[in-house]
């Protein structure tokens, strides 16, 4: 019985203190676009990026 004593105010606290961290990030606009960075993995581009080293060996 003497743990509830300690662990009602710590729940209450964690809580309130994941009210205010998840309250700070809709705000901050966290939540605003949540398929472009999803496209953005899957886009193809249309050629690889050329290597540096690459470029030396065709000179060659």
């Amino acid at each position: 019985m003497e743990s509830l004593y300690l662990l009602i105010p710590m729940s209450v606290v964690l809580v309130f203190l994941i009210g205010v961290i998840f309250w700070w990030s809709v705000r901050s606009g966290q939540f605003d676009d949540l398929e472009g960075p999803g496209y953005k993995v899957v886009a193809d581009d249309d050629a690889p990026p050329a290597r540096p080293d690459a470029e030396s060996k065709v000179d060659r």
